[in-house]
């Protein structure tokens, strides 16, 4: 059970649309709007580029960024395709383009 109370006041047309949506997702009003405004919470704290640590893993953490990066086979054969801008193709027709 739901133990906190979250009022809010909305114009007509934005309840009317809210309703809409969450009668196409088969929920209430309620649990439409705490879904999407939970979701939208975490991707803002996600996004947060600070962050705090104490000396200890501020040390662990500039330890692993300074650490040589580990191989890794799956990157290196992603790394090794050639994008369709790069192309054989492509580039004879950016040299020609180039050359005139």
């Amino acid at each position: 059970m739901r133990a906190a109370a979250i009022n809010l006041r909305a114009l007509p047309e934005q309840r009317d649309l809210i309703d809409h949506a969450a009668h196409l997702l088969g929920k209430n009003r309620s649990d439409f709007m705490l879904e999407a405004a939970c979701e939208r919470a975490q991707s803002v704290l996600l996004d947060q580029v600070f962050f705090g640590l104490d000396a200890e893993k501020f040390q662990q953490f500039t330890a692993m960024l300074d650490a040589p990066p580990r191989a890794n086979e799956g990157l290196e054969r992603l790394m090794a395709v050639k994008a369709p801008w790069e192309s054989d193709q492509n580039k004879n027709k950016h040299d020609k383009q180039k050359n005139k």
